[in-house]
C-alpha cells in the first residue's frame, strides 16, 4: 500500500462498531480501521492525535502479544499501524458519511491523527479461484459468553442457571435496543453438540441483531436491518446462497428449496466451527474440551429437549470455539468476585500512584503482561499481585466474550487441489474455508465499576420481568420444520 498515492475513491464503506469505522479497498484484499470519537471532542485535535496514536498501538500490541498466543497463531490477524495522509482521511470521511447508519452518526471519524490499522479483508479468501457467479461467502458471528458462571462469589442463583446473553435480552428489549427477543443462546453454540449448534445458528438467522452478518464478495447481504421492526428476509438470503449449494458431484440442482439451501448452509457453518485448523499431524489424538452436562441455559428454547443430553457435548480444544471458550473461562471469579479485587488495586494506587506503571494497568501489552495473566497465583493471599493478576485475567476474558468469528467460504472445483486444512465438506458441496477471530481490543481497566453496575441491573431486571412474563410466540420461518431434525455430517 503506497501511502503517498492514497485515493479515497479506491475505498468504500465496510461497516462500523461503537469505537471504530472500517473501509475496504475496492481491488485489493485490505481494510483500514479508523477510530471514532464523540463529535464534541473534535475541537481537541492535539489530544485526539495523541490518544489515537496510543490507542491504535495498544490494539495491535494486545492482539499480537496477548490474544494471539492464547487463541492461536492460525486464527488471529493483528494488522499494522499506518500513518495516512490527512487530506486522504478527510476526503474519505466525507465520502463515507452518507453511507453510515443514522444510529452511528453520534460519533465522528478521526480525521486529525492520520493513524489507522491496516488488516487483511477477511471477507475474501485468497487461497482459491472463483467465478463471478460464486464469489466468496463470509459469515461473521459474535458468539458471546459460552459458559455459566461457576464462581462462589455469585450472589444471585439465577446466574448459575441462565446465561448472561439471555438475561441481557430482557434488559435490551425494555430499553428499546431491540424490538424482538432473540432465541439464540451462546451455550447451545458452544455445546459441541451438532444439533444444538444447528438450532443456535438457525435462531441467529431468524433474529441476527448484531450477532450475525453475511457477506458475499465483500458486500453485506444479510444483517439486522436499521429499521428494527423489519424481520430478516430468509427467502432472499436463500436466493443468494442457492448457487453455492446447487452443485453436487457434478450435478446441478437448480430447484433446491429455500429450506434445503439454508439447512446445508447451517451445516457448513457448524462444521467450520467444530473443525480444528492447527494442521495437527496425521494420527495425532484430538484434545477435547469436555462441556459440563450442566452447561445449558434454562432460558434457551432447547432447555426441555432430549437433545441437550443426547449426542456428543464436547469441543476440540483447537477448534475456534474451543480456543475462545478457554480464554473466556479465565474469568473464574465473575464480576462479583473481581470488583472487590479492583477496589483493592485502587486502594493500593491511592497510596502508591507510581505503581500503576509496574502493574501494567494501561499496558504495555507485552510478554510481561501475558505472564501476569498466565501465572496469577492460584490462591487468594490478600496481595495486590493476586488482585491485579485476576483483574488482567478478567479483562482478557471480557475481550474473548466480545470477539467475532469470521468464516470465509468459497466453492472449489472437484479437481482443484487444496491444503487439507482449507477444505471443508460437511454437505455435498465442496468448499474451501478459512476461520479467523477479530474484535480483540483490550477492555479498559476503568470500565470494571460500570460492568459491576450493569451486571446488577441486568440480573435484577431479569428477575423482575420473568415473574409475570409469558412465553413469546415466534413468527414462522423457512427453518421452522427443522427444529427436531437429525443432521448427517460427511467426513472430509
Amino acid at each position: 500500500m503506497e501511502l503517498d498515492k492514497m485515493d479515497e475513491n479506491d475505498w468504500k464503506y465496510h461497516g462500523e462498531g461503537n469505537k471504530s469505522l472500517v473501509v475496504s479497498h475496492v481491488q485489493h484484499s485490505r481494510v483500514l480501521r479508523l477510530l471514532k470519537y464523540p463529535s464534541q471532542d473534535a475541537e481537541h485535535t492535539q489530544q485526539a492525535t495523541e490518544q489515537a496514536y496510543r490507542h491504535i498501538h495498544s490494539i495491535v500490541d494486545f492482539s499480537k502479544n496477548v490474544m494471539k498466543p492464547l487463541l492461536g497463531e492460525e486464527y488471529v490477524h493483528s494488522g499494522e499501524v499506518v500513518n495516512l495522509p490527512l487530506d486522504f482521511v478527510r476526503h474519505l470521511s466525507l465520502k463515507v458519511q452518507q453511507e453510515r447508519p443514522e444510529l452511528r452518526c453520534d460519533k465522528v471519524m478521526d480525521t486529525f491523527s492520520g493513524y489507522a490499522l491496516c488488516l487483511p479483508n477477511l471477507t475474501h479468501l485468497n487461497a482459491c479461484h472463483f467465478d463471478d457467479h460464486r464469489l466468496p461467502l463470509c459469515v461473521e458471528i459474535k458468539p458471546k459468553c459460552g459458559f455459566l458462571p461457576f464462581s462462589v462469589h455469585v450472589t444471585k442463583e439465577c446466574k448459575h442457571r441462565v446465561c448472561r446473553f439471555c438475561m441481557h435480552q430482557h434488559y435490551k428489549l425494555a430499553n428499546g435496543k431491540w424490538k424482538r427477543q432473540s432465541r439464540y443462546c451462546p451455550l447451545d453454540l458452544f455445546s459441541g453438540n451438532k444439533q444444538r449448534m444447528y438450532i443456535a445458528i438457525k435462531h441467529l438467522l431468524e433474529e441476527p441483531q448484531n450477532n450475525l452478518k453475511i457477506f458475499k464478495g465483500g458486500e453485506l447481504i444479510f444483517s439486522c436491518k436499521d429499521a428494527a421492526e423489519q424481520q430478516p428476509d430468509l427467502s432472499a438470503l436463500a436466493q443468494h446462497l442457492r448457487p453455492y449449494f446447487s452443485h453436487s458431484a457434478g450435478l446441478y440442482r437448480p430447484h433446491l428449496s429455500a429450506k434445503a439451501v439454508l439447512n446445508e448452509f447451517i451445516q457448513v457453518v457448524v462444521s467450520a466451527l467444530l473443525s480444528s485448523w492447527n494442521c495437527s499431524r496425521a494420527g495425532e489424538a484430538k484434545k477435547i474440551l469436555p462441556v459440563d452436562t450442566r452447561s445449558y441455559c434454562e432460558a434457551s428454547p432447547l432447555h426441555h429437549r432430549d437433545l441437550l443430553r443426547n449426542g456428543s457435548n464436547s469441543l476440540s480444544k483447537d477448534s475456534v470455539l474451543g480456543r475462545i471458550l478457554q480464554a473466556q473461562m479465565l474469568d473464574n471469579l465473575d464480576i462479583e468476585g473481581i470488583y472487590p479485587l479492583y477496589k483493592r488495586v485502587e486502594q493500593h494506587l491511592e497510596e502508591f500512584p507510581k505503581e500503576r506503571s509496574r502493574l501494567q494497568i494501561d499496558g504495555p501489552y507485552n510478554d510481561t503482561f501475558l505472564e501476569k495473566v498466565k501465572n496469577c497465583p492460584a490462591e487468594e493471599d490478600g496481595s495486590v499481585e493476586y488482585a491485579i493478576g485476576k483483574v488482567h485475567q478478567y479483562r482478557v476474558a471480557m475481550t474473548a466474550k466480545d470477539c467475532s468469528v469470521m468464516i470465509t467460504l468459497a466453492p472449489s472445483e472437484e479437481d482443484e487441489v487444496l491444503e487439507s486444512r482449507l477444505e471443508i465438506q460437511p454437505t455435498k458441496t465442496r468448499l474451501a474455508c478459512s476461520v479467523s477471530i477479530l474484535d480483540l481490543d483490550p477492555k479498559p481497566y476503568d470500565a470494571i465499576p460500570h460492568q459491576h453496575k450493569l451486571d446488577s441491573k441486568i440480573v435484577n431486571y431479569y428477575l423482575r420481568s420473568t415473574h409475570s412474563k409469558q412465553e413469546l410466540s415466534s413468527s414462522p420461518s423457512p427453518l421452522t420444520e427443522r427444529e427436531d431434525c437429525t443432521l448427517l455430517f460427511h467426513p472430509v
